[in-house]
């Protein structure tokens, strides 16, 4: 199980001491700042040295800058790029092998789907090229929560509370968001060195049409497995054309994914109770001992609870995430099934990778507190596939022209019952979401005419 999103409690969780308290499990790889985790102290030195620009003036940042918001997204970005060193870029022969490799891929993926190709160009990246083409991605993914959590319990002080705090707020917001981005800088440079490709989590993370393959990581991945190099990478390039086909041609999907991130984000709720009682305590010379502020920063005051809303939020993301991995495994299984033999294996060893809850899994369940069930993908894929047999490629794919067409979290565990629809022609989900955006549109022009909203829709 991973650990829950920048210090959520989730109760007591064995396995996660267990990895923790064991060296050679790799540990906590985000730092834990804000829920009681071990912080990573070979990096207190620089984010100590951050204080000290604070104490000259706190909330002196410039608005705009990479240090003024929820998270320092300069530390983090330093962080990453250091744990990950020195890599030489790929050599001009890899480059050319992947570049065609993504171009076989999407000849053989167009009698697969539908959709036209996404790719422009294909790339070979070193882990430091990945950290800096999906920076702006994650910032996308990661504000939204971090800057909910880092307002929400100082907006529910009192007045007088907030007058007293003064500077401190402002340098507790500061502290708040070097912790956030020494947390994802240190996640991002492991996560660098491990991915196979710049969409591995289901997430358009890194450019629109580049298709990006990780050469390090896929030699790393290749060991031990029976099937050529040129194969796996073929494999792996048509992977990746699929997801940049599904997110260039389903122009609502990329919004949904963050606009899902952002219903998590709103539904954070803090404990008033331990700041309170922190604030009543709360020494000002401990901000000058980085032993106490380490502990300060460990005690895990400003812990947010999951809530209700949030675990709804969560579901319709897992599920969207289940719904794409699905399709492209469905896709790419059409499309290389009969020209690769090693397809079935090759998908069965990702899917296994996936299951034992590798780096992006683990990554992304810290950042929104959302863990991949290797169930719902499969099953997924299940429902794809029997949809592909039942209507075609070409009704199967118009399913992405409207999220409230997608099979629903429910449909995935009884799949007949969606396929039945789409045999149907039911379009019922579709016509009431047109009817709720005209009835709110109408309601908007009456506001804005005067009308009150009373005249009836013509």
């Amino acid at each position: 199980m991973a650990d829950p999103p920048f210090g959520f409690s989730a109760g007591d969780d064995p396995e996660r001491d267990r990895r923790k308290n064991d060296p050679g499990s790799g540990g906590d790889p985000f730092g834990g700042a804000f829920g009681g985790g071990e912080f990573d102290m070979s990096q207190l030195g620089q984010i100590f040295s951050k204080l000290g620009e604070m104490f000259s003036g706190a909330g002196g940042a410039q608005p705009g800058t990479a240090a003024s918001g929820p998270v320092n997204y300069d530390l983090a970005r330093k962080l990453a790029s250091s744990s990950v060193g020195f890599v030489a870029p790929a050599s001009e022969q890899t480059g050319a092998a992947i570049s065609d490799a993504v171009r076989l891929a999407e000849t053989w993926l167009d009698g697969a789907t539908p959709l036209p190709a996404g790719t422009t160009r294909a790339a070979a990246w070193t882990p430091t090229d990945w950290i800096d083409n999906t920076l702006d991605t994650w910032k996308r993914l990661c504000d939204p929560v971090a800057e909910q959590i880092s307002t929400v319990w100082a907006s529910a002080l009192p007045e007088e509370a907030k007058a007293m705090a003064g500077p401190l707020l402002s340098m507790m917001s500061q502290m708040g968001g070097m912790a956030f981005g020494s947390q994802l800088g240190q996640a991002l440079g492991k996560l660098s060195q491990e991915v196979l490709t710049s969409t591995d989590i289901g997430l358009p993370l890194g450019p629109k049409g580049i298709a990006a393959l990780m050469p390090d990581a896929v030699e790393a991945f290749a060991k031990g497995l029976e099937q050529p190099r040129s194969e796996i990478v073929t494999f792996l390039a048509a992977r990746e054309a699929a997801h940049h086909r599904l997110f260039s041609h389903v122009p609502w999907l990329s919004s949904q994914l963050l606009a899902t991130v952002e219903a998590f984000a709103r539904g954070t709720k803090v404990d008033m109770s331990g700041i309170e009682e922190f604030a009543r305590g709360f020494n000002p010379a401990a901000l000058a001992d980085p032993a106490e502020m380490e502990r300060l920063l460990n005690q895990g005051i400003f812990e947010p609870k999951a809530t209700p809303e949030q675990h709804a939020a969560l579901d319709r993301l897992e599920t969207l995430l289940a719904l794409i991995e699905g399709w492209v495994h469905t896709v790419v299984s059409d499309a290389l099934g009969d020209r690769i033999p090693g397809t079935p294996a090759l998908s069965e060893t990702l899917r296994r990778r996936r299951a034992t809850g590798g780096p992006a899994e683990q990554t992304f369940a810290t950042l929104v507190g959302l863990e991949l069930r290797p169930r719902k993908m499969r099953e997924a894929a299940v429902l794809w596939e029997r949809l592909t047999q039942a209507v075609g490629a070409d009704a199967r794919d118009a399913v992405w022209q409207h999220p409230d067409l997608l099979p629903s979290s429910a449909d995935l565990d009884e799949p007949a019952g969606f396929i039945d629809r789409v045999l149907g022609g039911d379009t019922s989900d579709l016509d009431s979401a047109i009817e709720q955006a005209l009835e709110q549109a109408d309601q908007e022009r009456d506001l804005e005419s005067g009308d009150g909203g009373d005249r009836p829709r013509e």
